[in-house]
């Protein structure tokens, strides 16, 4: 792995570095540009204070601090002892956009970044929209596994309809600003006052917008602002200066409780928290905060979390809150990406369709000599979890896709599959030829009790010819391995994820996905 490469920091550096950020927003964000000299005089302020008068300091080894929760991969499971496979959906994309940060800085990424699910669920597939009535789609396909011979690739896409904006109902959206010292960089708060201005320009006329920030305490500078408001928005937003320590608990609880006193009932009601994760106040502990964050969300407001920045982030800590606040977690690097999560994709960011969206597979043991599935291993749910209303999982948007790959070993396979004398089961077959059955549950937007979908995969899925959605699927997870240096890569080199890539189309998000493997090939 390589190490990050470390910079002498200079105030003309920093002043430059701003400057160009503005510069390159300002053809999208005409509306904050006349509050670029208070942003650049801000930020060289407390980058002399920071340094201690020392204007070419340097960041000593050892400075990256960044946090990330460990993964342990699903192995193959027999289906004759473990037939059940079950799981929380998961929308968030986090792990895609950081994973292209380092790339992009020349820099290998950490294992623990690659969430092979997350970097699946950031691109946009040819799924069909759903039947009236239903909340969402269900794809099936399935074919040869490129880095293993000895099984086959089956996904699975869900789809929920895309609904136009002018369509969704009143926001009461409150935009919690970590302020603190450790967002003092380029890439961190004046970002963060890019991207919300976006949000505020794009406000409906029955919208309503609050500014709750959070440094060594908490502040409330908007609270409830309507489309008139506007201007007061963007002022506040332009004075932001990030200094001091993070207590990020105070910043939660001061913007629930904003939420709660503008709350609209049948809209969208959403805390948006913009921060690298620093916690060092207050509650800081992952476990503490998923218990905080799971009391705040019985409120009816939900929670999704923005990660900017570099060096400093604690991505366990904010995919914690996400996942736990009934929200999605990303990672902003540019404000093209603000754009595309904050507006393009506004309603999959903002509007839920579906709540606690579980899957369960039951494979046949009768075809199946094993399964794996590849990613979702934070999202793991006990097999009892299925059918338990009570048990939180993920929720849907607004025009959200899933993505779900498993690596299957048919009976016949000489893929090694752990296998046990077994005195008391059943071991009788069915007769059925089929692979497994797609179970999966959610809740109406307006209900707590869940709905019961299957689908039941035959054999002859394996027939049908392959989509280049498929193959692009199975270029991004074989990328992921690679990076990950999964034990179960198989075959995978830089190679074959090209390859795969280069025959699954040609829109703009695909070439920039070839273009980040090629310069991770360099890297590796």
């Amino acid at each position: 792995m390589l190490k990050s490469r470390f910079k002498k920091v200079t105030v003309i550096a920093a002043v430059s570095a701003v400057a160009a950020l503005l510069a390159g927003c300002a053809q999208n964000l005409n509306a904050m540009d006349n509050y670029a000299p208070a942003m650049n005089s801000s930020m060289v302020e407390y980058d002399v204070q920071a340094s201690g008068g020392n204007m070419d300091m340097e960041q000593p080894q050892g400075w990256n601090t960044e946090e990330y929760s460990a993964i342990k991969e699903s192995g193959f499971k027999n289906p004759r002892t473990e037939p059940l496979s079950t799981f929380s959906a998961d929308v968030d994309t986090a792990s895609y956009t950081n994973i292209r940060r380092y790339i992009n800085n020349g820099e290998g990424v950490p294992e623990g970044a690659v969430r092979i699910e997350e970097m699946l669920n950031y691109f946009s597939y040819d799924y069909p929209e759903p039947e009236e009535g239903k909340a969402f789609s269900t794809s099936v396909e399935m074919g040869d596994c490129p880095w293993n011979e000895n099984t086959k690739l089956l996904k699975i896409g869900l789809q929920t309809k895309k609904i136009d904006t002018s369509e969704m109902p009143p926001s009461n959206l409150v935009f919690l600003i970590d302020s603190s010292g450790s967002m003092n960089s380029y890439d961190k708060l004046p970002l963060i006052k890019k991207a919300f201005a976006l949000v505020t320009e794009n406000m409906g006329e029955n919208d309503r917008i609050s500014i709750v920030t959070y440094a060594a305490s908490n502040k409330t500078l908007i609270d409830g602002a309507t489309v008139n408001d506007k201007d007061r928005i963007m002022d506040e937003l332009s004075t932001l200066v990030a200094y001091g320590s993070t207590n990020g608990e105070g910043g939660i609880q001061a913007a629930y409780e904003v939420a709660e006193r503008n709350f609209i009932e049948g809209g969208i009601n959403r805390v948006i928290l913009a921060t690298d994760g620093d916690l060092n106040v207050g509650i800081t502990s992952e476990s503490e905060l998923k218990k905080l964050i799971e009391e705040k969300r019985e409120s009816g407001i939900s929670l999704s979390v923005i990660g900017v920045g570099t060096g400093n982030i604690k991505d366990n800590k904010m995919e914690t809150l996400a996942d736990n606040g009934n929200g999605n977690y990303s990672y902003i690097d540019s404000i093209t990406e603000a754009e595309r999560v904050l507006i393009e994709e506004k309603g999959a960011t903002f509007f839920t369709v579906a709540k606690d969206v579980k899957f369960q597979l039951e494979f046949n043991p009768d075809t199946v000599k094993g399964y794996r599935l590849i990613g979702y291993e934070n999202r793991a749910l006990d097999n009892a979890d299925f059918a338990d209303d009570t048990k939180d999982a993920g929720e849907l948007g607004a025009g959200h896709s899933v993505t779900v790959l498993y690596e299957v070993a048919l009976t016949g396979s000489e893929q090694e599959v752990a296998e046990y004398e077994l005195e008391f089961s059943e071991t009788g077959g069915t007769g059925s030829t089929d692979i497994c059955k797609i179970s999966t549950r959610y809740k109406p937007i307006d209900s707590e009790e869940s709905v019961l979908e299957e689908t039941i995969v035959p054999a002859s899925v394996m027939d049908k010819s392959v989509s280049e959605d498929f193959r692009f699927t199975s270029a991004v997870a074989e990328f992921g391995m690679i990076l990950r240096d999964s034990e179960y890569k198989g075959t995978s080199t830089f190679d074959s994820v090209l390859e795969l890539a280069a025959n699954s189309g040609n829109s703009s998000e695909k070439r920039e996905f070839a273009a980040l493997v090629e310069k991770a090939r360099k890297i590796y």
